[in-house]
């Protein structure tokens, strides 16, 4: 494990506060069946940087430094977190247009991801694509797709190349609700089970599909009952406890690598704020807002760290100060990167270096 020192503002004392990365808790299950120290810290640490990266990006939009469409992860952070330490580094990930807390997971850069949302060319898709768009073929993170419920079939078609390619990875594919009503699910449900195709279907049900909540929209509310039609096994989870979501992906996993095929969750998680940063709201109470919020991933994960004394609230506060200083870093590389140049606009549509229809 990596170390890093801080220094306390207050009183200018350092500290030693241990880095956790995706491989220091390669095993995140202890001996006794828990989960381990590291873990728990992992996933706090992932989740806050996940929170103030997101904080950060909706006052920079309020700003106008961001531009465009912007979908804030704030409440889901449980979501990224237990699916990450449940997955191999190799699995490949692709989800909707909420993706900067996904990206984040997968270890793609806060510069780069910061960067991406400037439009800037240092960013992960070079500036081109946007808070909608973030890709990595180095991380294996497939976007960011802006077309609703688009990356359904395109999962199942990562899971085909897999299983063809003979390498035992498995893909998650991630969607919200909304997109549990597109026609494509069902095909490509139908297509991945015929052809037990190593793929995690995961519907972040954050209750509302833009502005509408699910019993407004559907017939059929327990979003899970879509994968039985199929002989799908498939479940509802728990998308504010990482521990839950992690037991679901790995279990989900395992049953991809065995060759046993795909797998369904519906991971029942909240979001904080509106559907895009152009949405008030306005559609469910405060009430509602506040009693999700005492079901906090970041809180009840610090409260269990604590409660084990897994580490102090010196190094807490430590470890809250690096994320802080990181984010800010994030910006002021992002504020000093270049925009693309116009050339650009050429460069990476097709594989065909001499395509012969975009010329510049």
């Amino acid at each position: 494990m990596a170390k890093t020192k801080i220094a306390k503002e207050s009183n200018g004392e350092v500290t030693d506060v241990t880095t956790f990365k995706k491989e220091k808790v390669a095993t995140p299950v202890s001996e006794n069946g828990s989960f381990s120290k590291e873990t728990y810290l992992y996933w706090y640490e992932l989740m806050l940087r996940i929170r103030r990266f997101e904080e950060r990006a909706g006052q920079l939009y309020g700003m106008q430094k961001i531009r465009g469409f912007c979908h804030l992860y704030i409440g889901q952070e449980a979501v990224a977190a237990g699916t990450i330490s449940a997955l191999r580094a190799e699995d490949p990930i692709i989800t909707a247009y909420r993706d900067h807390g996904l990206a984040l997971a997968r270890e793609i850069s806060s510069n780069e991801c910061m960067a991406e949302l400037y439009g800037k060319a240092t960013g992960c898709t070079k500036g081109k694509g946007g808070s909608m768009h973030f890709f990595s073929k180095e991380k294996k993170f497939f976007g960011g797709h802006g077309i609703v419920g688009a990356q359904i079939p395109l999962g199942a078609g990562i899971a085909f190349s897999e299983k063809y390619l003979g390498t035992q990875n498995v893909c998650a594919c991630f969607f919200g609700d909304g997109a549990a009503r597109q026609g494509a699910l069902h095909e490509t449900f139908n297509m991945a089970m015929l052809w037990k195709l190593p793929v995690i279907f995961i519907c972040e049900n954050n209750e509302y599909a833009m502005g509408t909540s699910v019993e407004r929209s559907s017939n059929v509310v327990d979003i899970s009952k879509l994968g039985l039609a199929y002989d799908m096994p498939s479940l509802q989870v728990d998308g504010m406890r990482c521990e839950a979501v992690h037991a679901a992906i790995a279990e989900a996993a395992e049953r991809g690598r065995r060759g046993d095929g795909p797998t369904f969750l519906e991971i029942k998680t909240y979001r904080y704020k509106g559907h895009s940063m152009s949405d008030p709201a306005k559609y469910r109470s405060k009430d509602e807002v506040e009693e999700y919020k005492q079901k906090d991933p970041i809180e009840t994960t610090l409260a269990t760290i604590l409660h084990h004394h897994y580490a102090t609230m010196k190094e807490i506060e430590a470890i809250n100060q690096r994320i802080l200083d990181e984010i800010d870093a994030s910006v002021k590389f992002a504020e000093e990167s270049p925009y693309p140049d116009a050339s650009e606009i050429y460069r990476d549509n097709y594989m065909d270096q001499d395509y012969p229809f975009l010329t510049d």
